[in-house]
């Protein structure tokens, strides 16, 4: 909220970097459309990882892990799940099969954020419900001290800040004053200093990252997975969060280290998505044979390895 009332009104300029990076997205958004259009299979082996690495990616963001022998069951099967950590990577994957297959018609509401916490904390008592007590953001050191990185919006204000966030965020995009990834950005910084759930906020915030890239045309999460870069980023990631939100409370902070950031990621993808589209080649006499292949017996049998591409577990 307090970042998208900063840019309530047309910006005067913006950081010489931030206008680079939006040169640079706007290019890289005419290439993502040429090779779609020339490599359909190519972009089908990156789809189905992408989604892999997405939603263990953001989890383990969190600590979330699972055993990695269990990766292609949890995430590609229907498996009965052993515990909780892999009932919210499999929730995580639900909710990133709701955007890929609806994202036109799912709008940006507290029904949506509410549904995607849902998702990824299935059964929890409090899932899809907002914090009942302050929850401030804390960081442990190795020695064991504490200390407070950021205090949350208390929670008799949460509904208010979501409510006028999403207004303000509309409001952009209908008046167009800024840059649609400017306010996407502004608005997940707002959304993670309001902090409105007791537990799984950066999973949320970035699947409504996702859908909103999605949304304004930026599609290249749906091959790159924007999880696994913040996760490869993920000290970046807090030290822009943190500079980001101090002085929020009085909308007297500096957003533009964590939108950067963002940016940042999402060229990143770009940049990565053009090199694997153009890498990925078939093994002679293969093709056709892995290609009818059910993706989970593709991941069992390890068949990208043949690929001239890289993969993560």
């Amino acid at each position: 909220m307090k970042t998208l009332q900063l840019f309530s009104n047309p910006l005067e300029s913006i950081p010489a970097i931030s206008a680079l990076y939006l040169a640079d997205l706007g290019e890289a958004l005419g290439k993502r459309e040429l090779f779609i259009k020339q490599s359909p299979q190519k972009l089908k082996v990156l789809r189905e990882h992408a989604l892999i690495e997405s939603a263990i990616s953001s989890n383990r963001i969190e600590g979330v892990e699972i055993d990695k022998s269990r990766v292609a069951t949890v995430i590609l099967g229907k498996p009965l799940l052993k515990d909780r950590r892999e009932e919210e990577v499999s929730g995580y994957r639900d909710a990133l099969n709701l955007i890929h297959t609806k994202k036109k018609l799912i709008s940006l509401s507290e029904e949506t954020i509410k549904k995607f916490h849902n998702l990824i904390k299935s059964d929890m008592w409090d899932s899809g419900k907002y914090k009942e007590k302050p929850g401030d953001i804390i960081q442990t050191y190795p020695d064991g001290n504490v200390r407070i990185r950021f205090k949350t919006v208390i929670p008799d204000n949460v509904d208010h800040y979501i409510k006028k966030s999403i207004k303000l965020y509309n409001q952009c995009l209908r008046e167009r004053y800024i840059h649609q990834l400017i306010a996407i950005a502004a608005f997940n910084l707002d959304f993670l200093c309001i902090h409105p759930f007791r537990d799984g906020n950066g999973r949320v915030s970035r699947l409504l990252f996702l859908l909103q890239c999605y949304q304004a045309g930026y599609k290249v999460g749906r091959y790159i997975s924007l999880e696994r870069l913040i996760e490869e980023n993920k000290k970046r990631y807090y030290e822009t969060l943190e500079l980001s939100s101090e002085g929020w409370h009085e909308g007297k902070h500096n957003p533009w280290h964590y939108i950067n950031f963002l940016m940042y990621i999402l060229k990143s993808a770009y940049r990565e998505f053009e090199k694997r589209a153009g890498r990925i080649t078939y093994v002679k006499g293969e093709k056709q044979s892995w290609l009818s292949m059910p993706l989970k017996k593709l991941w069992e049998v390890s068949i990208f390895r043949k690929l001239k591409v890289s993969v993560r577990a």
